[in-house]
């Protein structure tokens, strides 16, 4: 009797084992496919590294991050006389004697090579294209005259246009963060948009297929002693003329010419915190604005060649601690990394900007938000956990019974994408589904598997290695900002 009930126990066992096996078979044979969405292209900021003596080095590394662009500054003073008249210089003509393209144009020739496309923010007017108005008690003044960079604009544009010897850009954003004094002096959405329109009418004039982006807000509005902002949401109803209220409607009948709309979207607390006052915009708040813009498509108040209005974020990032002592902890950091570029795409954004390429030295400036801890070269840099939170984002959260996963594989290619789970941080990983990424390599599904908020999921696919383990629980983050304060 003993050995029957032995043998029927072997059995029991060798028939469980073999369940689990079909299933582990079953799990492999299973591959979800992911419909057509719009894309996540990725982009890197770096000040510092990019006009230096590390340039083609720093460029390479960006490129091994998986993105695609480089946002850099087209430093206005910088390129032109400082002063006026200046022998034979027409603003309007990039080949007058006075032009100094030489710096930005190895600058984006570098990035071309590693194979980004550079965005050419327009910035920093020199001071004699300055308006005269009132100095502010906050700031200096930093309107620039509208003629002044109408023809500074068409001479960009012209010196990019591919036949003036420098490689062929069509990537121009009009300034920094113009709701904030320090950029925008005094801070006005009708002046922005006098700006916008006659920088982009002479863009598109050289070539109608060029891309311009407004915008680029700051997410918070101040009051400090040093500087003011206006709250992002009120300077965008004010610069599209769109009213606020559940039913917009036009304010007034200027439209405004521009293909993608940016925003800066820092956060305080993890990747879908939401701003704690009315038209700020944090992560969370995105949806927001995306319906604003959205809006204003609808009441015909921007002016495009191109299909859709792209929504774009040129800058976002928050420090890790370490090095930063009163920053986020790396864990929740990474964490956080990969929820901000879902909650991003999910908004409607399709170009996410990462500030900065590595870390900061303390003695230069404190910003300590890198993908890189800080290195010289940078090519010996040792990277941080975020690195592959950006390159490969993979996030998977518990939803009325199923696994919510979404990601975006590192070459933004179709593939198949393995998800892995293991139960507690010391199990076994084991394949439970595969998914078929879409052309832009985003990879979505709700998967209808048993799983509890002690698993783990994780992402690996071709070429792209494998993603950070992502746990079904949810942190709670703490109330940090960006730069740890």
């Amino acid at each position: 009797m003993l050995r029957a009930a032995a043998l029927l126990s072997v059995a029991a066992l060798a028939l469980a084992a073999a369940a689990s096996a079909a299933d582990h078979h079953k799990a492999h044979r299973v591959t979800y496919s992911t419909p057509s969405t719009h894309p996540l292209r990725t982009a890197i900021m770096e000040p510092y590294l990019f006009p230096s003596d590390q340039q083609a080095q720093a460029f390479a590394v960006a490129r091994g991050t998986g993105a695609t662009y480089a946002r850099m500054a087209a430093n206005w003073a910088q390129l032109v006389p400082a002063t006026l008249p200046s022998p034979g210089f027409k603003p309007s003509n990039p080949d007058s004697p006075g032009y100094n393209w030489g710096a930005l144009d190895q600058e984006v020739q570098a990035a071309e090579t590693a194979g980004l496309t550079p965005i050419l923010d327009i910035v920093s007017p020199p001071s004699w294209a300055l308006k005269t108005v009132r100095r502010d008690v906050k700031n200096t003044p930093k309107t620039p005259k509208i003629n002044a960079l109408a023809a500074f604009a068409h001479a960009i544009a012209t010196h990019y246009d591919g036949s003036h010897g420098a490689p062929a850009e069509h990537v121009f954003q009009i300034w920094n963060e113009p709701n904030l004094s320090l950029d925008l002096n005094p801070v006005s959405p009708k002046t922005y948009r006098a700006m916008v329109n006659a920088a982009a009418e002479q863009i598109h004039r050289v070539d109608k297929e060029n891309f311009v982006v407004a915008g680029a807000l700051d997410p918070f509005k101040n009051e400090t002693k040093r500087f003011h902002a206006m709250a992002p949401l009120a300077f965008m109803r004010k610069l599209l003329c769109v009213s606020a209220g559940a039913h917009p409607h036009a304010t007034c009948k200027t439209p405004v010419e521009f293909d993608a709309w940016s925003h800066h979207p820092y956060t305080f607390g993890g990747p879908f915190a939401h701003a704690r006052f009315a038209d700020n915009v944090s992560l969370g708040d995105l949806p927001r604005m995306t319906k604003l813009l959205r809006a204003a498509e609808r009441l015909h108040r921007i002016v495009s060649a191109h299909r859709k209005i792209e929504f774009w974020v040129t800058e976002f990032a928050w420090d890790t601690k370490p090095p930063n002592p009163t920053a986020m902890p790396m864990k929740l950091q990474v964490r956080a990394t990969a929820g901000a570029l879902y909650q991003m795409w999910r908004s409607g954004v399709s170009l996410a900007t990462w500030f900065l390429l590595q870390d900061h030295p303390l003695d230069r400036d404190p910003y300590q938000c890198g993908l890189y801890f800080y290195g010289k070269p940078i090519g010996q840099a040792r990277a941080k956990p975020t690195l592959t939170a950006f390159r490969f984002p993979f996030v998977a959260y518990l939803r009325n019974g199923a696994v919510s996963v979404w990601g975006r594989d590192a070459t933004s290619t179709k593939q198949i994408v393995t998800i892995q789970r293991r139960h507690g941080i010391h199990g076994r990983w084991k394949t439970v589904v595969r998914i078929r990424s879409n052309r832009y390599g985003i990879f979505l599904a709700n998967l209808r598997i048993a799983a509890t908020k002690q698993d783990w999921l994780r992402a690996r696919a071709p070429d792209s290695g494998t993603s950070l383990a992502f746990s079904l629980t949810v942190p709670k983050y703490p109330h940090i900002g960006p730069w740890g304060h």
